[in-house]
């Protein structure tokens, strides 16, 4: 068993794809109408056939509400994996994302977290 699709709730897909492949470097890889929304994944370009992240309308009526909840006590929705978080950290910064934690050390793992535009709170990390 793997993990084949891992979803990340958007207010907007067109701004959230954008975010992710123009700001973030993922690349699209499935995009299928679906009346009024779309079944839109991304993956990374350096595993184009891994794990697809799916940019899910956050529609329902519960959605929202749980994603205030998380972004009002800093929690991140979800977590990825870079080589070194302070490299990424500058890069995005240069691209005008905005974070609300700096590169922290956190034992053997260092971490930040960014707001992705899209309603969420984002944690890059890595081990090292």
């Amino acid at each position: 068993m793997r993990i084949h699709l891992s979803s990340v709730l958007v207010d907007d897909q067109d701004k959230a794809l954008h975010f992710y492949t123009e700001v973030l470097g993922f690349v699209k890889k499935t995009e299928v109408p679906l009346g009024h929304a779309r079944w839109l994944t991304v993956v990374s370009p350096e595993d184009q056939d891994g794990t697809e992240l799916v940019l899910e309308p956050d529609s329902h009526p519960a959605v929202k509400p749980f994603k205030e909840a998380l972004v009002k006590d800093g929690i991140p929705y979800t977590s990825f994996a870079v080589d070194d978080v302070h490299e990424e950290y500058e890069r995005l910064l240069a691209l005008g994302v905005r974070f609300t934690q700096e590169p922290t050390e956190m034992g053997p793992v260092t971490t930040a977290v960014f707001d992705d535009t899209c309603g969420n709170l984002i944690q890059i990390a890595h081990q090292g």
